[in-house]
């Protein structure tokens, strides 16, 4: 069995799971959904407002493989910020300061860039 020939159905599947995952982030900050702890909804021109809103966009055009090397691009650089101000100070080690989770989401994202999104994506359609 040849695995080679299934990488670009396994990259499309990965990235839109990513993008769905990532666009939960989202969903948390302003609707709750999935539930969070904070009742409130953010003020959409504060850190988090933006956070979110990335969330969204990104994880939405990810998810459905549009703009995706674009939207990765932002949404990685996202990742990266939110490593270093709310996470890495909290502790050096990511397991214990909550931030491996926005690792995994920075460099699978940056990898997205370079290698597109797959043969199941709307941009391998609009091709």
């Amino acid at each position: 069995m040849n695995l080679d020939a299934w990488a670009p159905r396994v990259l499309s599947l990965t990235r839109a799971v990513a993008g769905l995952l990532f666009l939960l982030h989202g969903t948390q900050k302003f609707f709750s959904f999935p539930t969070r702890a904070a009742p409130n909804a953010p003020e959409l021109f504060s850190m988090i407002g933006a956070a979110g809103t990335i969330e969204i966009v990104c994880g939405a055009l990810i998810m459905v493989g549009l703009f995706t090397r674009p939207a990765a691009f932002l949404a990685s650089g996202l990742m990266a910020f939110a490593y270093f101000i709310a996470h890495a100070p909290r502790n050096l080690f990511p397991t214990l300061n909550g931030g491996d989770a926005a690792i995994l989401f920075c460099f699978f994202f940056f990898y997205l860039v370079f290698a597109g999104p797959g043969v199941w994506s709307l941009d391998g359609r609009r091709r």
